[in-house]
């Protein structure tokens, strides 16, 4: 026994000696078994097999998962790395602590994005919408050997094929357009390709989950006449509608109006955790109607409704969405560095290979596993790009006067609007206000 002891040290590969093991464990009780019934024999070869077992097939998972992220990378539905760039440096990419490849305290940085094989940042949140689109912008020209700016299906693939990690803009919040058509153009035109229609709070077209939990009220019974306006809009310019955040009648409002397919950037399964961020079963079959997407949520909170989670509970949900909605239907949506608990085993972007085992484990199949980590959302992506058209008449109708409730907003173009009354220097300092709302929103 000794002699396999020191055999198993001397070597790195365990699992290539195990044939080599079986053998020496047979030689070495040979005269145990001689003398023993075969039923302890064989216990006791077992008693020393078994963990030599699993970790060979615990190794053989986590090298087929890499073998199958290589070819097809995770593009994850939710990342804050932006966010916390803002909260911890000002957006100032420059000063030392925040160089990417040494970056410290957070879920992602460039070598765990890259030990995660992640090849897109599907939902850099802008929260802060001018200012983390420049961010963004600007991350990819500061780390041009990591990051690519994506504004399409065929770039994700580019970033792909040249091993970059794809950054798609996205925007967390339909508060960030301030109701306005023209905003959502611009910021189209400034690269955003998918919109959280709501984010923890109503806007004046929308409702938000909080809604369904009763800490806020109904305003626009899923989506007001404006609303449908913007879904509108967003299929005709090609921009992704997100309903993470929306309450259920939104959900529901939004799939059923949109052309194009829809995700859920950063939602997991009701039916497994009741927090009213995730998607129940009937919404689900929705998902599944329309080619849309799910994209689970990591946060402990919405894994297990508990202050503790694990990677076994985030893959249940993605189960429980492939047996509802359909294998093409699940995605990853971790909300890295957005949350504040993440599970065991998912502590970080570079943990993403372990998940992608424990799938191939409960027998996901190769093409599934290569949906959820990054061709289910290249197809709804390509679906939404097909349903756009630029030749139509784009969406004009503002929303009405009566919704906006926003003090800082002034109501130039309204032709029934009242006439004001301030003074130049107030009107002064409520269009800065509304100028800088358009960047803090």
């Amino acid at each position: 026994m000794g002699r396999l002891l020191a055999t198993i040290s001397q070597t790195e590969d365990l699992c290539s000696l195990f044939q080599h093991t079986q053998q020496l464990l047979t030689a070495s009780v040979g005269s145990r078994c001689a003398q023993a019934s075969l039923v302890d024999c064989v216990m006791w070869i077992s008693w020393w097999l078994w963990p030599l077992v699993a970790i060979c097939a615990g190794d053989r998972f986590r090298d087929e998962a890499e073998r199958i992220m290589r070819g097809t990378p995770v593009i994850d539905g939710h990342n804050d790395l932006p966010w916390q760039l803002l909260t911890r440096f000002n957006n100032q990419l420059q000063v030392e602590a925040a160089n990417l490849t040494s970056l410290t305290h957070t879920h992602t940085n460039i070598p765990k994005l890259k030990a995660g094989f992640v090849g897109g940042q599907n939902k850099d949140a802008v929260k802060r919408t001018l200012e983390q689109i420049d961010v963004i912008h600007r991350m990819c020209q500061m780390y041009p050997e990591t990051f690519v700016c994506v504004t399409n299906s065929t770039g994700i693939r580019q970033a792909f094929q040249e091993g970059k990690i794809a950054s798609l803009v996205g925007v967390e919040g339909g508060h960030s357009i301030d109701s306005s058509l023209g905003v959502l153009r611009t910021l189209y035109h400034l690269g955003m390709r998918y919109m959280t229609l709501t984010h923890s709070c109503n806007t004046p077209w929308a409702d938000n989950w909080l809604v369904d939990t009763g800490e806020d009220k109904g305003e626009s019974q899923g989506l007001s006449p404006f609303g449908q306006r913007v879904v509108k809009e967003m299929n005709r310019l090609g921009v992704i509608i997100d309903l993470a955040h929306v309450s259920v009648s939104t959900m529901k409002a939004a799939l059923s109006l949109s052309k194009a397919p829809v995700l859920f950037s950063h939602s997991s399964a009701y039916s497994l955790c009741q927090h009213r961020r995730n998607v129940p079963d009937d919404v689900l079959q929705l998902v599944n109607q329309t080619g849309s997407l799910v994209m689970v949520n990591f946060y402990n909170d919405y894994v297990s409704c508990k202050k503790e989670a694990t990677l076994s509970q985030v893959a249940d949900h993605l189960d429980h969405i492939k047996k509802v909605a359909g294998a093409g239907a699940v995605g990853f949506g971790g909300d890295f560095d957005g949350v504040s608990r993440l599970p065991l085993g998912l502590e970080d972007v570079s943990k993403y290979p372990d998940l992608v085992a424990e799938l191939l484990r409960r027998q996901w199949t190769e093409a599934e596993v290569r949906g959820v980590l990054a061709n289910n959302l290249l197809r709804v992506f390509e679906a939404v790009e097909r349903v756009s058209d630029h030749t139509q008449t784009p969406e004009e109708e503002p929303i009405s006067l009566d919704k906006l409730q926003d003090s800082c907003r002034t109501n130039y173009g309204y032709s029934e609007a009242p006439s004001f009354h301030h003074q130049p220097g107030v009107l002064l300092a409520s269009l800065t206000t509304v100028l800088l709302g358009l960047c803090l929103l």
